[in-house]
């Protein structure tokens, strides 16, 4: 079925064009590199996997109950629209929130497959071309799993959120070459990565959980892929330039904030958008999720050079300061070791059922 029938709103336009502006760069530099950067672009040769093949699509999944999701968590719990509700109403509400979520990381991917394409293009050293010519193979990879999910587990999808579209306009639109890192490695895929976390380790449902594990296995090397070159490029700016990257990042982590309420979902149930807007202020659930997506972004602005006082200033604001002292290497190796703890089960599992058939083969040919 074509996509633009199982949207649950009206997406616009099928294309969104973005005016690009920026040099295309060339290195004629073919033996130099950082060795850190070069042994994470061995690393993202290695880990290529196949979104067919690693992922066991022949898993059920009940639409209405996707993620297993539980009461508490939705906006609505506790409220009178809620008391209102059958059972086959709330099933239909998780659908939609699952289809929300997932839409929006769909389109979050493809957004990181077009920025890690620009900076290929623009980004001036050769290794760092050559990691994000993995990455961008990575984030097709990515949008192509999210979308088979919608498609054939969900038989529903939601529009981009204006947050998320206006963070990535403003990504691309700038010609600096370092802001699609800035933009989409750091902000993009570091609250990203911690949506995916927390879905990945609450859900009891297989098949968004396998996903999820090997996408987040990729996001890892991405955000250190960003960290590694911000870091050392920031170092050589100005004061001046380093408060213009500030202000971006403070605007668009309140751009990301936003993004997570997921109003939409609320107006496709007839409930006015302002009050939908407070129900979603008023979730005790939201306000703890939008602590934790914070984990992965503040300490990365503030390990690449980002902190000064207004941008301090907006996360204490926002109430995400202390997580500027989260381990960030210790996360990223959280993510690589669950997905390859998930990998021995499911393939031992598989082994175990093979062997089993085998010998039931050989019995009866004996007998």
């Amino acid at each position: 079925m074509p996509t633009h029938e199982l949207y649950a709103k009206d997406s616009g336009d099928p294309v969104w064009q973005v005016p690009a502006s920026g040099a295309a760069r060339f290195s004629w530099e073919y033996d130099d590199g950082r060795d850190r950067l070069l042994a994470l672009y061995q690393k993202g040769k290695d880990k290529q996997w196949d979104g067919q093949k690693r992922i066991d699509w022949a898993l059920e999944v009940d639409p209405c109950d996707a993620l297993g999701t539980p009461d508490e968590a939705m906006t609505l719990y506790g409220t009178p629209y809620w008391a209102k509700m059958t059972d086959r109403d709330k099933g239909e509400l998780r659908k939609h929130y699952a289809s929300w979520q997932f839409s929006q990381f769909l389109h979050g991917e493809q957004g990181a497959m077009v920025c890690a394409a620009r900076i290929v293009e623009s980004v001036p050293d050769l290794d760092a071309k050559l990691y994000s010519a993995t990455q961008t193979m990575d984030e097709a990879r990515h949008a192509e799993v999210y979308a088979r999910f919608l498609h054939e587990k969900i038989g529903m999808l939601y529009p981009i959120n204006d947050d998320l579209r206006s963070l990535l306009g403003d990504t691309l639109r700038d010609s600096r070459w370092d802001m699609p890192y800035l933009g989409m490695q750091v902000l993009i895929e570091g609250l990203a990565l911690a949506a995916f976390g927390m879905i990945r380790d609450t859900t009891d449902k297989p098949l968004p959980k396998q996903i999820l594990a090997y996408v987040m296995q990729d996001e890892a090397r991405h955000v250190a892929f960003g960290r590694m070159a911000l870091r050392d490029y920031y170092k050589q700016l100005s004061d001046a330039e380093l408060r213009e990257r500030e202000e971006f990042v403070i605007e668009g982590c309140y751009l990301m904030r936003d993004r997570l309420r997921g109003v939409e979902v609320l107006e496709n149930f007839g409930i006015p958008k302002a009050e939908a807007e407070t129900y979603s202020e008023q979730s005790e659930f939201l306000h703890l999720f939008r602590q934790l997506l914070f984990s992965r972004i503040v300490p990365c602005v503030k390990d690449i050079g980002l902190w000064g006082k207004r941008l301090q200033q907006a996360y204490v604001d926002m109430g995400v300061f202390d997580m500027g002292n989260s381990n960030l290497d210790l996360l990223m190796a959280q993510d690589e070791e669950i997905a390859e703890k998930l990998d021995a089960e499911r393939f031992a599992a598989e082994e175990k059922q093979r062997v089993a058939e085998v010998e039931e083969m050989i019995e009866k040919g004996t007998s």
